[in-house]
């Protein structure tokens, strides 16, 4: 409770002197009250908030016998007796006390201890129950000076407002009202995760229960009016916190203009013990310490209040609120404070303790600022977690690869504790980065292993704009070696030449496109243009072996997403095996079709199918798999590699036989703007395009 009071050399000392049934105070040399433990408010009523930095001789109903003893003391370094001491409830106390002087390394005098016992019984042994917890009041020192214009309006209104209204002012009376100071027991049963320093400087309301509010500000305005300073008191209802409170309200005195003191007295309304609570908050915070994911807990209250303002001013587009005012984050990074991590965070960091963390967050986002940014969005637009993958720079010069998320405070439930939560991901996303190369160039390989298989088409295809460049070459020779040249026959058959250099260009250019090793170029493309483009790549193929295609382009089909190249080798490779499945069939069942359509979603369809012997049963489940094939002279990776491709699209393909006979591909992608196309695709450098194709 007060060891806090106190120099941390001394917190065992009082830590100890907790748990005394006897009173235990501690003076400095100038009389002035250092400790005063759970008996001695059990004793003399006096929450030992209060009482901190009081002199002895404000206590006493005799100063003039307390400065005697002093003396005493002073003189032979111990003194015992009896003295009567001020109680807060009115009267006096008698106790028999003894006092020792204690003193520092240097020989100088350090502190006066003081045991006390009430004179007329002993204090009687706990039956069970630690004696802190069960002597010490909930005490609370308020500030009631920014409250100033209530009450001003509450005494105006005095006589004169009804009931509700009066309840009004004092429940905002109580909202105005600012915490100076807590004991141990009022952080313990209304601070949450937050402790008794973070509690300082909030609102006195954002801790009391709502149903009693109006009877604390009726109390606080009582204990104003109380022209001998004396105690206002009210029983309240259990409020699920403390069983039949007793609170009482008096002011701090002529030194503490303005500040009032909250005693509220009553067993907490739990059956389970403190010390059971407590053992089962270090066993949680044993479990937090040692999970294998860094944790940070930071207090964001002040940005909370900042945010709650901005709102109350009409802000709603947060985003560019932020554009505008970038002081804004500057001052978030400075100025919230981390007050808790566990073990894996220190090592995270390379930290040599928890002090190296216990500072403000910036130095979490040094190597990502934007990140703190879309974090105060979130919370200022109401989520509740918020995730990215961002730089983090170690305190050892290190920058990693992490997954930070945050879990945003509930309000009056989590008391503005925030979660920041971060995962080393460097290696994983080195290793993802090598497997989509090792993808891109197995890729690519195929691709070059499929341009081999189309060889005779593609040199087809180059032929025909060739041996008409030769043709239309030789004729205008011959039109311009005639004595008259006739020059008009001779610029139309140069025309010729060049619309047939543009197409065998066109021709190498997507020979080029799908041989060469190139980054993929993901952006909107029309998925009939695509088919159309593929089908050129087999037109030779296909006249050659006497096949018969078949094409059902829907129109107005929405844009796809995505790499063509990649796509192009997709309805390629299907196309090429749909031709190899029909040509030992008659020539009648040398039959493709070719469709594109729209799925029920609204995703784009493609489909392809053929009159072949069909895919047997047993081989449907495993048709894309790596390296299974039912070619004699096949590798087995057309087909896996067409799944890898659509599935990095965020699509589906799929294989099934046809009632007719033969076989059937689908292939299912996302149209432009859907979930599944933009997610993987716009992925960055995590994304299915990052690697080299």
């Amino acid at each position: 409770m007060t060891a806090a009071l106190l120099d941390p050399h001394e917190h065992d000392e009082t830590g100890i002197a907790e748990l005394a049934l006897e009173s235990v105070v501690v003076f400095d040399p100038q009389r002035k009250v250092r400790y005063w433990n759970p008996a001695a408010e059990r004793l003399f009523g006096w929450p030992a908030l209060t009482v901190h930095g009081a002199e002895l001789t404000e206590l006493s109903p005799s100063p003039a016998d307390e400065k005697h003893a002093w003396s005493r003391l002073l003189q032979e370094g111990w003194w015992q007796g009896r003295v009567g001491r001020r109680a807060r409830g009115g009267g006096i106390v008698f106790a028999d006390v003894r006092r020792h002087l204690r003193y520092d390394a240097t020989g100088e005098h350090r502190d006066i201890v003081e045991f006390a016992r009430p004179v007329t019984a002993d204090i009687p042994q706990a039956a069970g129950e630690p004696i802190a917890d069960r002597m010490m009041a909930a005490s609370w020192e308020i500030d009631i000076s920014p409250a100033s214009e209530i009450l001003a309006r509450i005494t105006a209104r005095a006589g004169v407002a009804d009931q509700p209204e009066l309840d009004n002012l004092h429940c905002r009376l109580v909202e105005a009202s600012r915490i100076v100071e807590v004991n141990e027991r009022s952080a313990r049963l209304v601070g949450g995760n937050r402790g008794r320093a973070l509690m300082a400087g909030q609102s006195v309301a954002a801790f009391w229960p709502l149903a009693s509010r109006a009877i604390l500000g009726e109390l606080i305005v009582e204990a104003l009016g109380n022209d001998d300073g004396g105690q206002c008191r009210r029983q309240l209802a259990s409020d699920g916190i403390l069983r039949d409170p007793l609170v009482g309200v008096w002011r701090a005195g002529a030194g503490r203009p303005g500040h009032l003191f909250i005693a509220v007295n009553g067993a907490a309304d739990d059956d389970r013990s403190y010390l059971f609570l407590r053992a089962s908050e270090a066993r949680y915070r044993k479990l937090i310490d040692y999970m294998p994911i860094a944790l940070w807990q930071v207090d964001a209250s002040h940005m909370g209040k900042i945010y709650a303002g901005l709102r109350a001013d009409g802000i709603v587009d947060f985003e560019r609120y932020l554009e505008e005012h970038p002081d804004l984050v500057d001052h978030a990074a400075a100025s919230v404070p981390v007050t808790d991590v566990n073990r894996r965070a220190i090592e995270l960091v390379g930290g040599a303790g928890m002090p190296d963390l216990i500072r403000p967050v910036g130095y979490l986002f040094d190597a990502s600022p934007d990140s703190l940014r879309r974090v105060m969005i979130g919370r200022f637009t109401g989520r509740k977690n918020y995730s990215e993958l961002m730089k983090l720079r170690t305190l050892d010069g290190r920058v990693l690869d992490v997954r930070f998320s945050v879990t945003y405070p509930e309000p009056r439930l989590e008391l503005d504790t925030t979660i920041f939560s971060i995962e080393d991901v460097t290696d994983r996303l080195r290793m993802e980065t090598q497997l989509r190369q090792l993808q891109a160039d197995f890729s690519h390989a195929a691709r070059v292993s499929m341009l081999g298989e189309l060889a005779s088409s593609i040199a087809h295809e180059v032929n025909q704009p060739l041996a008409a460049i030769v043709t239309n070459a030789e004729t205008s020779l011959r039109w311009l070696a005639r004595d008259e040249p006739d020059i008009d026959k001779v610029e139309q058959l140069t025309a010729r030449i060049a619309a047939s250099a543009r197409r065998a260009d066109d021709i190498v250019q997507r020979v080029r496109g799908m041989a060469v090793k190139q980054a993929p170029d993901p952006v909107e493309l029309a998925l009939n243009e695509i088919v159309q483009e593929s089908l050129l790549f087999v037109r030779h193929e296909v006249e050659m072996r006497s096949v018969r295609v078949t094409t059902s382009c829907a129109r107005g089909l929405p844009s796809v997403i995505g790499d063509r190249i990649q796509l192009q080798q997709v309805i390629v490779n299907m196309l090429i095996n749909a031709v190899q499945a029909v040509e030992g069939c008659d020539e009648p069942r040398r039959e493709i079709a070719i469709a594109t359509a729209t799925d029920d979603r609204g995703d784009l369809l493609f489909t392809v199918g053929d009159r072949g012997p069909g895919i047997a049963p047993d081989h449907l489940d495993r048709i894309f798999e790596g390296f299974f094939t039912t070619k004699a002279g096949g590798m087995g990776i057309g087909l896996a590699l067409c799944r890898s491709i659509v599935a990095a699209h965020g699509g589906e393909v799929s294989a099934s036989n046809r009632p007719g006979g033969g076989a059937e591909f689908r292939v299912v992608l996302p149209r432009a703007g859907s979930f599944a196309a933009v997610a993987d695709i716009a992925g960055g450098a995590s994304g299915p395009f990052a690697a080299q194709a």
